[in-house]
């Protein structure tokens, strides 16, 4: 039976998961776009100062940490990675908070890839465009932020034992059996033969 619940198990996520990733993706690279287009030449200053926009290029990492041609190819290969273990993890996931957290993670990670595959210098070089200012803050984007807030999420998710597949696993304790295993002789996999 696939129903979507198999028989009364947790669904996957996965829809989920690519819904958030797409919409900050597209959040992201439309506002890039806006930027580019609107601010090469000017900042804009909103709520009194609180909050500056002005279009900076950077090489590095988030919140232009590290920067340099090395570094922008070593980002790009980083980012590339976390997009795979993202769509591997994808397979177990099962848990609705995962499945946010992991989208935002996902739609960030491609947000700032496809900066670095297609904005000049070139490919594995090209520079992220950081747009966002805050008082005390380094220039940042949606890509960025989605980021930031997709990794706190796992944090919070993490530190409270909740697993990728659904599963509550306490301090001390093995996890409940994921919803998806595999058990060909129908019996649970912790219950003794």
């Amino acid at each position: 039976m696939n129903s979507g619940q198999d028989g009364g198990l947790r669904p996957r996520r996965i829809g989920v998961l690519v819904a958030i990733a797409t919409a900050a993706l597209a959040l992201d690279v439309v506002t890039k776009m806006i930027v580019v287009a609107t601010l090469p030449d000017r900042t804009v200053d909103l709520l009194g100062g609180l909050l500056t926009l002005t279009e900076l290029r950077n090489s590095g990492a988030a919140f232009n940490i590290g920067t340099g041609a090395g570094v922008t190819l070593v980002f790009t290969v980083i980012a590339a990675g976390v997009v795979v273990a993202i769509l591997r993890y994808a397979r177990k996931l099962r848990s609705l908070p995962w499945a946010v957290s992991l989208g935002l993670l996902l739609g960030g990670a491609l947000g700032n890839l496809a900066d670095r595959m297609f904005r000049a210098p070139g490919v594995f070089r090209g520079h992220v465009v950081d747009w966002i200012e805050l008082p005390h803050w380094p220039v940042f984007n949606l890509a960025d932020a989605s980021i930031v807030c997709g990794g706190i999420l796992a944090v919070l998710l993490a530190s409270r034992g909740l697993q990728v597949d659904g599963t509550v696993q306490r301090d001390g304790e093995q996890p409940e059996p994921a919803a998806d295993e595999d058990q060909s002789d129908g019996s649970r996999p912790d219950a003794k033969r």
